[in-house]
């Protein structure tokens, strides 16, 4: 029997790291918000990695912060071990990655959501939305108690009809033992939302007494890390407790094992439907994959001060658990390790993400939002900074606003969400550094400079966060200034400091900044000559230093993300019927008619519209625009 229970503005269905963001976004915006969960106890968990960034992904925290999320915040509370991945190479490509206590992670972050106003937790299972004059109206509990919305947000990460899979072992159930959702898909279908099945994996958890430290190889993290949060002190963080990691390796003992009991593998059998990862294959994935490697590198790693509990990273596996227990002692200093968790495949639905707009709002269906594992992404980084953005637009949608829309220049929050709505996926997505093709411009150290102006525009960011951001800004902008206005003499000091750096010498006065372009040539080496500079924070420094030395490959990402900009601006009407257009591809007319993208930008991006289709989109416009200027019109409305 159904009861009303009462309304909200936002309503959102899951508390993983999408449900999360999207939350604290709408009810930080003046919007009453109701949590949904399947256990208060499972709020921002993380069943898999304890750990938050990576390449790509530690831009897209940085970017969470700059907007006025949450996952930096709280990230930087939990820290155990900092590192600074591809720190050798150059600043478009280096990502912070942290491993996190990941209890304590969801204690804050639930104590995070109890204490924000507009904002209540509720422990249920939504089995059903429901719809009113076509737009979002209501869910449903398991219990019966209905519920009124104006904007809903579905974040139910892989616990959509989920399924636990150890060899022969399957059962209806979500991460970590927590029951599936399993009747919300069928809701799903009804509304006519296209549907997917899709897989991801765990390895197994460790106890650490029974692991010989001393056969692995000790890993240490950064001795000075760099906070996640512009509003996390970085003494704060260096007076953080921090734990090691430690790496193992596979051998071809262990690749035997695998190889022989690939029959008992329901990734092989078939018994798996579910499409995996191609970025974080399992460990039978690896050996049938990549079948002349000799080994495979593996991470110990802590999931937290208070356990224990050690997570193998690089071995998830869907093989039966003595075959675990038999590739695991194979292995060198693993041979007496105690499984506390076995390993498991997880299958799960999803959907089609073409079926939203950039907002994240089903285009059929307004006031249904869509963030996280259930548009097709993995990883908690995506999820996060899409319910972040869900999270905005439902609060802009009940709030009778325009939409915060980023683009892919702006952001590789922008880029990932692009990606989902003009290209889809047929994988889990996961974001990398790669994705992007203006990710000098993308760097984690200037995502407030891209982004903070819009987390203020948004109510999310405050004024005393924005005031800092543009003290930092100053600050950059005059450092560079005195560096060009800087010039050295040649002197023995100077010219001994470039070759001591494989450096020609100088013959004449030489600018600071110019000096800081060539490639051997560091902010913190000029120090030796600079007796004008003061001492500046270590962020002010690396971005300074960055746009300087990178700056004419800058200005030409620019110059071309401006052009690209052009064609975002030509865009496509709504009602556009794509197969009266003569001239486009069949393919391209089938695409364009079933995603419907908003602009000849969008168009682009997508699978097999080509450059030719691309052409004749531009004329199509131009005669519609120029028939629409020349005709009547009996609206006087319509100028």
């Amino acid at each position: 029997m159904e009861f009303f229970v009462g309304s909200a503005d936002v309503i959102v269905i899951g508390a993983g790291h999408a449900g999360c963001e999207a939350a604290l976004a709408a009810a930080r915006m003046g919007c009453r918000t109701v949590l949904f969960t399947i256990s208060n106890d499972a709020v921002a968990n993380m069943p898999c990695n304890p750990s938050i960034g990576g390449t790509g992904k530690g831009q897209l925290v940085f970017e969470i912060d700059a907007l006025g999320g949450e996952m930096g915040r709280a990230a930087d509370k939990v820290m155990l071990q900092d590192r600074i991945l591809n720190a050798s190479k150059g600043p478009a490509v280096q990502s912070k990655r942290i491993q996190a206590d990941r209890m304590l992670y969801r204690d804050i972050m639930k104590k995070t959501l109890e204490h924000t106003d507009g904002l209540f937790l509720v422990q249920a299972e939504v089995t059903e939305i429901r719809v009113s004059d076509g737009a979002a109206s209501e869910i449903v509990t398991e219990l019966g108690a209905v519920w009124r919305a104006k904007a809903i947000v579905v974040c139910t990460g892989t616990y959509l009809d989920s399924r636990v899979i150890i060899g022969d072992y399957r059962a209806s159930s979500g991460p970590d033992g927590l029951h599936a959702a399993r009747s919300l898909t069928a809701s799903l279908v009804g509304l006519g939302i296209r549907t997917m099945r899709f897989k991801t994996g765990t390895p197994p958890r460790l106890d650490s007494r029974t692991i010989d430290y001393s056969k692995l190889e000790r890993q240490d993290g950064e001795e000075h890390p760099t906070p996640y949060s512009a509003d996390t002190p970085p003494e704060v963080l260096e007076a953080r407790p921090k734990l090691p990691c430690y790496i193992a390796y596979t051998n071809e003992t262990t690749h035997e094992i695998i190889r022989r009991n690939l029959g008992r593998s329901p990734l092989y059998s078939g018994e798996i439907r579910g499409i995996g990862p191609r970025y974080c294959p399992s460990i039978e994935d690896k050996i049938v994959r990549f079948p002349d490697k000799k080994r495979h590198q593996l991470f110990v790693e802590p999931t937290g001060l208070e356990t224990g509990e050690m997570y193998l990273q690089g071995f998830s596996s869907s093989l039966p658990a003595d075959v675990q227990l038999e590739m695991l002692h194979s292995i060198e200093g693993l041979e007496q390790a105690v499984i506390m968790r076995s390993a498991y495949a997880i299958e799960y639905d999803c959907i089609d993400s073409t079926q939203l707009d950039a907002s994240l709002m089903f285009k059929r269906i307004p006031g249904l939002f869509g963030a996280g594992q259930f548009n097709g992404t993995s990883g908690y980084e995506e999820a996060a900074a899409q319910g972040l953005i869900a999270g905005i637009n439902a609060a802009r949608f009940v709030l009778g606003k325009a939409p915060v829309i980023l683009t892919r220049d702006s952001s590789y929050i922008g880029t990932l969400i692009d990606d989902l709505v003009t290209k889809g996926t047929n994988e889990p997505y996961r974001m990398m550094t790669s994705r992007s093709e203006y990710r000098l411009l993308l760097r984690q150290d200037n995502a407030d400079a891209r982004l903070c102006r819009i987390g203020h525009e948004a109510s999310l960011l405050s004024d005393s966060a924005y005031e800092r951001y543009q003290k930092k800004a100053a600050l950059i902008a005059k450092e560079k200034t005195r560096l060009e206005n800087t010039i050295f003499p040649p002197s023995d000091k100077l010219n001994a400091l470039l070759q001591g750096c494989g450096e020609p010498p100088v013959k004449t006065g030489v600018r600071a900044s110019d000096l800081l372009r060539r490639p051997s040539i560091t902010y913190e080496l000029l120090k030796e000559i600079d007796g004008t500079r003061t001492p500046l924070p270590r962020g002010v420094i690396f971005t300074v230093q960055a746009e300087i030395k990178y700056e004419g490959y800058i200005h030409k990402q620019r110059r071309e993300a401006e052009h690209f900009a052009k064609l975002e601006k030509r865009l496509l009407p709504p009602d556009i019927e794509y197969r009266s257009i003569k001239g486009l591809s069949t393919e391209a007319v089938q695409k364009l008619s079933r995603i419907r993208p908003a602009s000849i930008g969008a168009a682009s991006r997508i699978s097999g519209v080509s450059p030719a289709d691309i052409s004749v989109l531009l004329i199509y416009l131009d005669l519609r625009h120029r028939q629409d200027k020349e005709e009547p019109s009996d609206d006087p409305r319509r100028i």
